[in-house]
């Protein structure tokens, strides 16, 4: 196992004089500085070669002040663990190094939990899966339960024989206030707990260190660097946004769902009998005595389609959009689709489950996917109807800004693959107009080949268009073969700013080559745009903070859709957030794609309702 650092005696510090104490022992701002808060008792802090313990009856009162004072850079285990009673209790920590983000980052581990990370930071065996039989809180995983190896015995002690967390710390039981108990031991509990997640970040901080900058021109720290600051922040967003919503006017959500669907149901029957006159409204369309088809079985309605003359392999609606003047049956069938999939999946219920009373939409958020890192998000906030965007209203005395990246992508390709004559393309706001001169075709065919070229697409109009592909922009198309091929013999990649693509693993599953390299070409890219819009959504995030010092007001990001922003600010700042927008697109691009040429783009608008963007 190797050697720890010696862990300090907590000093036992009062609140007030908490600021000057860390200053004292030289904490300077963007200094790390771990936190591990017990709320309605106190908090564990570690940073300077010092760790201190502090009864407080907020701990978050604590945190804002150190905040303001030395402004940090707070170090925890997850955001979602320390940062969510902190938000909840009005504060907006600034600079973050989150453990687990990071941990996903160097790692490409799914599991993001402490343990999880220790051992990987340390260099340990994965920890252990649960024995079976025994509880399992979500999310946390890989833990050995052994009884006789816990440490039950030893509750101060947070390290088990062979080096690994014991399951009470990284569960939170250890650090449980108990009623009426002392609360000095716990305090100090805390304090060595936060002393833990800060040698976790100086390791990962070197091992991201010995990542490669692949930058044209290394401007301010390396991007690796930047990628892990960044996703942190992108978790303590997740964090911000499921506790903010996104605002809704109820009434106008309501209205559009009886648009589609019909009138609340009052009850299982009315229910019943709505949800057959939808059906009807197509099947009373389809010839007489070919039978009713049941319109949630695509066999039955595929059976029923090819009975009206069309020669169909399925009924995905794209493909059904080609003949939809071809019988009004199938009209029909797509009008019922989309009112089918608000009935049932965004309808009254949803609405009732997840619209709060203060008519804010909130559902669980996640910083990266299990894939190339995407941000995630339930409660369908990242699969809403467009017929529902109408719903998504800003308050009174309030607008949403909109801002939207345009044609990230291959911008992205771009500046990853260094290919200059793409990096020239990119100075156009139209990307896919000198891309169309270069490759001697209209337009829709150069968005097409832009696009077949990272989705790895070889065959019919894409296919003649990659090969003009190869001839204007061959640095582009060799950095995706390169993946492709990377892919599909099983070697792991790493994307632009680091986060490991853990091909190796699918390979040894069995996973079918092809869809490998197929996943690897597009991972490349998507991956990486992903990293670009997190650190832009980080300096918008860090930027309306500081609006909100100096104009008053909250100005806060509700959504993050993918390439698309929606902020939430008072209409009086509506001009300074739009440019504030503009201008940490240039700021994180200048950092992100130094040297590279590349231009991106945002299409930025003010609206009262998400539907009016567009």
């Amino acid at each position: 196992m190797p050697a720890l650092p010696d862990a300090p005696d907590a000093v036992a510090v009062d609140a007030t004089v908490l600021p000057g104490a860390l200053a004292a022992a030289g904490l300077r701002a963007g200094d790390p500085l771990a936190l591990c808060a017990v709320p309605g008792t106190g908090l564990g802090l570690a940073g300077a070669g010092r760790s201190w313990a502090v009864a407080a009856a907020r701990p978050e009162a604590v945190v804002a002040g150190i905040d303001a004072a030395l402004g940090p850079r707070w170090v925890w285990w997850s955001a979602a663990a320390t940062a969510g009673p902190l938000v909840a209790g009005g504060v907006r920590p600034g600079r973050c190094w989150d453990v687990g983000a990071v941990h996903r980052l160097l790692h490409g581990d799914p599991h993001d939990d402490a343990a999880s990370a220790w051992a990987a930071a340390l260099h340990l065996p994965p920890p252990a899966p649960f024995a079976a039989g025994r509880p399992v809180r979500p999310g946390l995983t890989a833990l050995d339960l052994d009884l006789g190896g816990d440490g039950l015995d030893r509750p101060e002690d947070p390290l088990r024989e062979d080096g690994g967390l014991r399951a009470r710390w990284v569960d939170g039981s250890a650090l449980a206030p108990e009623p009426g108990g002392d609360p000095a031991p716990l305090l100090r509990r805390a304090a060595r707990w936060a002393g833990l997640a800060l040698h976790v970040a100086a390791l990962q901080e070197r091992a991201v260190a010995d990542l490669p900058d692949r930058r044209v021109q290394r401007r301010g720290p390396a991007l690796p660097l930047q990628t892990a600051w960044s996703e942190s922040a992108a978790a303590l967003l997740a964090v911000e946004l499921e506790h903010d919503g996104l605002p809704v006017d109820r009434a106008a959500a309501e209205a559009l769902v009886a648009a589609e669907a019909g009138p609340r149901p009052r009850g299982a029957a009315e229910e019943a009998a709505l949800r057959a006159g939808r059906d009807r409204a197509v099947t009373d369309l389809l010839p007489a005595g070919a039978g009713v088809p049941d319109l949630r079985n695509p066999a039955q309605v595929l059976a029923a389609l090819r009975g009206l003359g069309l020669d169909l392999p399925d009924t995905r609606a794209w493909r059904l959009e080609r003949f939809r003047d071809a019988h009004p049956a199938v009209a029909a069938l797509l009008t019922w689709r989309k009112a089918e999939r608000i009935a049932t999946t965004y309808g009254y219920a949803w609405l009732d489950r997840h619209v709060g009373v203060d008519g804010r939409l909130r559902g669980a958020w996640g910083a990266a996917d299990a894939a190339a890192g995407r941000m995630t998000a339930q409660a369908g906030l990242h699969n809403m109807p467009a017929e529902l965007r109408p719903g998504v209203a800003a308050e009174p005395g309030h607008v949403l800004v909109r801002a939207d990246l345009g044609q990230v992508e291959p911008r992205v390709l771009a500046a990853v693959s260094q290919d200059p004559a793409l990096a020239a393309a990119t100075l156009d706001d139209d990307l896919y107009t000198p891309v169309a001169a270069a490759l001697g075709c209209d337009r829709p065919t150069a968005k097409i080949a832009v696009l077949a070229a990272m989705y790895g697409q070889t065959s019919g109009t894409a296919g003649q268009a990659l090969r003009r592909m190869d001839a204007a922009y061959p640095r582009a198309l060799a950095f995706l073969r390169s993946a492709e091929a990377a892919g599909q013999e099983g070697r792991d990649l790493r994307t632009a700013g680091g986060r490991l693509l853990r091909l190796a693993d699918a390979a040894a599953a069995g996973g079918e080559a092809h869809g490998r390299g197929r996943f690897a070409r597009n991972a490349v890219v998507q991956g990486a745009a992903a990293e670009l819009f997190k650190a832009w959504a980080a300096t918008v995030r860090a930027g309306l903070g500081a609006a909100d010092a100096r104009e008053g007001g909250t100005g806060r990001i509700v959504l993050c859709l993918h390439d698309e922003l929606l902020v939430h600010v008072p209409a009086e700042r509506a001009g300074s957030t739009v440019e504030l927008l503009h201008a940490a697109l240039a700021a994180t691009a200048a950092r992100w794609a130094a040297g590279s040429g590349v231009r991106f783009v945002a299409d930025v608008a003010v609206v009262r309702r998400w539907s009016e963007a567009k």
